[in-house]
C-alpha cells in the first residue's frame, strides 16, 4: 500500500463517519436495531480491517529489525 493510497482511504473514511445521511432515519433493522447503529457497526468493522491491512502491508519492517539489533550490542 503506497501513502497516498492509504490516506485516501482514511479521508473516505473519515467522511463516512459521519453518517449525516442517517440522522433522522428512525428505520429498524430486524424490527429491534436502529440503521445508525448497525451502519456504525459495519463501519467499525470496515475501520478495522482497514487500519489491519495498512499494518500488515504497509508497516516499515526494516526499522522493526534495526530496534533488534541495537539490543543484541
Amino acid at each position: 500500500m503506497s501513502r497516498p493510497v492509504v490516506i485516501a482511504i482514511f479521508l473516505a473514511l473519515l467522511v463516512l463517519h459521519q453518517d449525516f445521511w442517517l440522522k433522522d432515519d428512525a428505520s429498524l433493522i430486524a424490527g429491534i436495531v436502529p440503521i445508525g447503529l448497525v451502519y456504525h457497526m459495519a463501519f467499525t468493522v470496515v475501520a478495522a480491517l482497514f487500519w489491519f491491512a495498512v499494518v500488515r502491508l504497509a508497516w516499515p519492517y526494516a526499522h522493526e529489525d534495526d530496534d533488534e539489533q541495537e539490543g543484541d550490542q
